[in-house]
Parts: structure tokens; sequence; C-alpha cells
């Protein structure tokens, strides 16, 4: 198995429940993985001779992770969110294409449905353009028409993961729960952008592999499915939870991000008939999880 962008956050649980699973796996990536089981080759997915001839092997599935994800960077820098998550998912895809690679699986993003006209969301709810509010959205639903148009016109299989806001040990500081962690453990204010009433389902990083192993599965074979968080709660409230294990500090609010994700009920019904996956990391749990990681990881 090939797995793009492995070293990174949710690749790296990727490459760990991809090994756990029997499989011998390289990670492509600038930086070494954190699993010293895995093979790790070099690669730079925005030079496309390069990573047709990094890719080039014997390998059963090509994980496409590598992404510009902090939605905050991507408004700094909307080009180069473009660049990284649209002209490399093409080099990744073309890549594929020239080695014959049986299947990609490609990692999109719930946010995709900010796009629907429609609060409560499948994998068929149609995405209007004119609805796209974020550069971040339109590049990983133009990333989800290439691997689409590459299917149609070259043949190649895919699957294609909607992942929900993910979080767990190795997160991203870009993200809402790292971000308060952070915050909190260092005894400064946590920060809410906005009102804090907006809605979000977090899943579990580890969860989250899970789905990307049964992916593999035949029955995902050109296939979109949803990998979303079970558990709603208001970002307010998720900053109180933080608050009471790692607190107490000042809650402060702040101006609301430009774009920001309005959550919809997004269903996980494909995945869980299809593949047999369910989220099963309460946040309570995972959020004390991820607490003691970071603590482990701060002191070092």
């Amino acid at each position: 198995m090939g797995v793009i962008g492995g070293s990174g956050f949710i690749g790296s649980h990727i490459v760990d429940k991809l090994i756990q699973s029997g499989h011998s796996v390289t990670d492509f990536d600038i930086m070494p993985p954190p699993n010293p089981l895995a093979r790790h080759i070099y690669v730079d997915i925005l030079d496309g001779s390069k990573t047709i001839i990094a890719l080039a092997g014997e390998y059963d599935a090509m994980y496409m992770l590598a992404a510009m994800a902090n939605v905050g960077d991507v408004f700094r820098n909307p080009t180069q969110a473009v660049e990284v998550n649209v002209t490399g998912t093409a080099n990744v895809l073309e890549a594929v294409r020239r080695h014959d690679i049986p299947r990609v699986v490609l990692a999109s993003t719930v946010w995709v449905y900010s796009a629907s006209t429609g609060d409560d969301c499948t994998e068929d709810s149609p995405l209007t353009p004119s609805k796209v509010d974020h550069v971040y959205t339109a590049t990983k639903i133009a990333s989800e028409l290439l691997t689409h148009s590459y299917a149609r016109l070259y043949g190649i299989k895919y699957t294609v993961l909607r992942y929900g806001i993910p979080y767990g040990p190795r997160a991203r500081s870009g993200t809402a729960i790292a971000a308060f962690v952070k915050q909190a453990i260092s005894g400064k204010p946590i920060t809410v952008n906005g009102d804090g009433q907006q809605k979000r389902r977090f899943v579990y990083v580890e969860d989250l592999g899970d789905a990307n192993v049964l992916a593999l599965s035949q029955k995902a074979i050109n296939r979109t499915c949803n990998v979303d968080g079970q558990e709603e709660v208001t970002i307010i409230d998720l900053a109180r939870k933080v608050n009471q294990l790692v607190g107490p500090v000042e809650i402060k609010f702040v101006e609301a991000r430009p774009g920001d994700y309005a959550q919809k009920a997004v269903s996980n019904q494909l995945i869980k008939l299809d593949l047999g996956w369910n989220p099963v990391t309460p946040l309570n749990v995972g959020l004390r999880t991820y607490i003691e990681w970071y603590r482990s990881v701060r002191k070092k």
C-alpha cells in the first residue's frame, strides 16, 4: 500500500492501521513517517514528473492524503492551496493512471456539503457551485471532480472518503480541539471564533483510520462514503469541556472566521451498511486521550 502524506496527522494513523492489518506500507512524504515499519520515499506532489517516478512500483492501492487542510492557512494562501489540493491531486491521479495502480483512495471532507442546499446530507446530495463559500471547499470538490473524470476517461478505480472534522494524537494545531487544549494548558484564554454556537461533529482519528482500512473492500470501489462523527457539540460547549479538563482559564470570544463551516447533518448510513464502520470513540474519551498525548509531547 502507498500513502501519500503518510507522515501527517491523519495519514500517520492510516499507516499504523494498515501495518496492524498486515499490509506493507510505503509512506510518500517530504517528512519521514512516525512508524519505523513503513518504508519512506520522499515526494513533492507539486512536481508531476517526479511524482510519476516516485510512485513507480507494485501497489494494491494508493491513498491520497497530502493536502493543505488548515482552513486558516487556505484563507491566507488561496493560490498555494489550489496548487497543493488540486494540482497535487491531478499529479497523483496521473501517476496512478501511468502505473495502473488498482485503486486510489481520496481523502475529501464533509465541508463539501456547505455547497448543498439541504441540511440533511448523503453522498448523493447535489452540490451547487454558487454556494461554495471557501477556497478550501472549492479545492476539495475540485479534487473529487478530477478523480471522477479520471475514472470515466481512463478507467481508474477510486474510493472517496469525506471525512468529518478529525481530532486525536498528532493533531495539527489549526483544529479547534488542538487550539483549545494548547491555549488552556498554556494558561492562556480559550479563543472562540464568533458566538460559539457553531455545531460540529468531531471524529476520532483512529476511528477514521479504521474506515480507511475498510475502504479497501471491493464494495467500496467507485463509491463515495461519508466518515463523520456521531456526537454533535457546539464550539462553546467544546471550549467548556476542555476548560473543565485542563483549565480553568478565561473563554474569550473573537471575530468569526470568514466562510466558516455551517454544520450539516451528514449521514454515515452508507459506510455502516456496506463496510460495517461505526465511530466508536466517545468525544469525552477521545478528548482525554488527546490531552494526555499533548501533555506527554509537550514535556519533551
